[in-house]
Order: structure tokens, then sequence, then C-alpha cells
């Protein structure tokens, strides 16, 4: 049997990841194991030259490592399109954010208010500074640890309005998703797949990759909250 396919990739995509992993190892007899770990520190691993075989990250980073050599020029593959929700503790009253205006009031409304340290918090922190409501928030915003779910700070009351990709916030106990942000301001991140310069199994990456972005991998992307890139 070939040597098992190693990748890292953001906790944005683990959910996700691990099912497709665990079905194309069915089907190919392959063994695949994704580390996830929070994004910033995955690039950083493998800009380091950690012997990953591919790596899955928000598509502007993939390229950053792409211009730096770190994964093979031409190997991204696009996989995801991955939307922000909002979510409050469990049992917590649901705010109106089902237009922009009533989202901005209800941010402006929270205890506190926190974001991830991804793209999509990055996003976040610029949309609140167009609103012209950064000056009020300061104090107010929590940004999660690298690694840590936004909602797991919402779930131990740390938090009492938070934002993060759906992905992160549906599998978790202890919070109400109170729904997606409005579309004029929803952020949306595309994560993709690439071949890192470090792998000897080139071909066996890029036959998963062309799974992951199959047909064949919707159905799992939307249970976890994604959609097809």
């Amino acid at each position: 049997m070939t040597a098992t396919l190693q990748g890292i990739s953001s906790m944005a995509t683990r959910q996700v990841l691990t099912e497709l992993a665990q079905t194309h190892s069915q089907r190919s007899g392959l063994k695949v194991q994704v580390e996830s770990v929070g994004g910033v520190d995955a690039a950083k691993r493998v800009a380091a030259g950690e012997p990953f075989d591919f790596v899955v990250l928000a598509a502007d980073a993939i390229e950053k490592l792409a211009a730096g050599g770190q994964v093979v020029a031409g190997s991204r593959v696009d996989l995801v399109d991955s939307g922000v929700a909002v979510a409050v503790r469990a049992g917590a009253p649901r705010p109106d954010i089902s237009s922009e205006e009533a989202l901005k009031r209800a941010v402006l409304a929270a205890r506190n208010v926190g974001y991830s340290t991804g793209p999509s918090g990055v996003a976040l922190v610029k949309l609140f500074e167009r609103w012209g409501i950064a000056q009020d928030l300061q104090g107010r915003l929590a940004q999660a640890p690298p690694g840590v779910p936004v909602g797991a700070l919402v779930a131990r009351g740390e938090v009492a309005l938070g934002f993060q990709q759906l992905s992160e916030l549906i599998h978790l106990e202890g919070i109400t998703v109170v729904g997606p942000m409005p579309m004029a301001v929803q952020i949306n991140t595309v994560f993709a797949g690439a071949l890192c310069a470090a792998s000897r199994q080139p071909d066996a990456v890029r036959a998963l990759l062309a799974f992951m972005a199959s047909p064949d991998a919707a159905a799992a992307k939307r249970r976890n909250g994604m959609e097809p890139a």
C-alpha cells in the first residue's frame, strides 16, 4: 500500500475534510490524515517546510504559499465556498439580523462580540470600520485564540454575539445559530487545496483533490455548512 497522505488545514474545513478523506480512503485504499489547526499556524508550518503532502487554506493563503514555492504552482484546486453565520448562547434571545441595519443594531446592543483570527474575522473588523462603529466597539471585541472556535466562547458565556464561518458553528453544543449574515454584507471565503512542494506522492494528491472538487463531494460540503466552490 502507498504511504499515508498527510495534509494540514485551517479549522474551518476540519469537519468536511475528515468526511471526504474517509470517503476517498474507502474508495482508493489510500489512508488520508488531515491535521486541522488555526489557519495562520497552518500556513506558517507549510512555509517552514514541514513535510505535508497537501494543504487546504483560504485561496489567498494558498497563493502566498505558491509564490513562496512551498506549494506547487498551478496545483490549486478550489474546494468550498464558506459563509459567516451569527451565534448566541443556547437559550439566549435571538437578535434580529435579517438586514444590514438590523445586524448593525444587534452588534451595537451586544455586551461583546466574538470573531476569529481567520480571513472572515479580518473582513468582519473591516465591516465594523465601514459602518463607523469600530470606536463604539472598543473594548467589546473578543478575538478567539488561533484554533479555538468562536462558538466555544459563546457557549461558555464569554462572548454574547459570535461571528464565524457556519461550518465551525453548526457542530457545536451550547449555542444557537441565529442565521447567516445578510446577503448585503455576507463574508464568503473560498477554501482551496494544493499540492505541497515537499510531497513525494503528487499523483495521489492530485487524485484526492480532484475527488474533493467533484460533484460526488457536494453533499458532504452542504452537510457541513459549505457550498461547492
